[in-house]
């Protein structure tokens, strides 16, 4: 049984947005995702682009927001370096990556443009090499970990946003800290000057219904509004959501949503 965190279950209806829906449904929106064969042709990387960054929009209108208040972080894992190329030729910048090998290569092939986002687990034996290509490292899960990205950002001259990996409803299968212990990681992420904290991130279970996946979005949410309380900070990025669900985030408050299917198609 899932245990959803202590800190507020409510949902914050925001202005204009729609009530709980009573089964498991995409909340405004209707995802298509497209099954990669072989190489994804322009055209259609084109249309999957068009159609997430639309629905991202009407998800941010649905819940009385502006779209601009969302990014996309088309996730390009297995992806090849000429798809993220051509997404980058489409306006798309920010791109997640969740091996670090992987992240070491691209970021060596492509555009200095790119803007890196390391989305996986991160060990802290492979930190530096992801310090140094990573604007944005969403998965920082303990204290120890923190200081060490802290002390390696110092040592290379970086300053990248990090953000805490909440397992905000206590899955033995997902990664993250407990929602007590997080006001510990920011507090150590406040203690490097090289380090932006800029927010917390989660990952919902699958297949939730609706009610339940955006309890655990809007959890995250009041978890955030309490350690800026309690830390004295701001923590305004919420990264939240992915291909099938990024609308439900949305209308919890994600300000990054972590897309790969839905923009490059279904990984084989």
């Amino acid at each position: 049984m899932l245990s959803l965190c202590k800190y507020g279950t409510e949902h914050k209806t925001l202005p204009g947005q729609w009530p709980l829906p009573q089964h498991r449904k995409t909340v405004g929106v209707e995802l298509t995702i497209y099954r990669r064969e072989g190489t994804m042709s322009n055209n259609m990387l084109t249309e999957n682009l068009r159609r997430v960054t639309e629905q991202i929009g009407r998800a941010a209108e649905n819940a009385g927001r502006q779209a601009a208040d969302v990014r996309l972080v088309a996730v390009s894992k297995t992806v090849s370096e000429d798809a993220v190329r051509e997404a980058l030729a489409l306006g798309q910048t920010a791109f997640g990556e969740n091996r670090v090998q992987e992240l070491e290569r691209k970021a060596e092939l492509l555009p200095a443009t790119v803007e890196w986002h390391m989305i996986g687990h991160l060990q802290a034996n492979k930190a530096r090499p992801v310090v140094t290509r990573a604007a944005w490292i969403h998965s920082i899960d303990s204290v120890k970990l923190m200081h060490r990205v802290g002390r390696i950002a110092e040592e290379e001259g970086v300053r990248p946003h990090v953000l805490v990996q909440v397992n905000i409803t206590g899955e033995e299968s997902k990664a993250g800290v407990a929602p007590d212990e997080a006001e510990a990681v920011v507090a150590a992420a406040l203690s490097h000057p090289s380090l932006t904290c800029s927010g917390l991130m989660t990952m919902a279970p699958a297949d939730l219904p609706t009610p339940q996946l955006r309890e655990a979005f809007a959890c995250l949410r009041n978890l955030r509004d309490r350690l800026e309380t309690l830390c004295g900070t701001p923590l305004p990025e919420l990264s939240m959501g992915m291909s099938g669900d990024f609308a439900e985030a949305i209308a919890e408050g994600a300000t990054l949503v972590r897309v790969g299917t839905a923009v490059f198609g279904a990984r084989n």
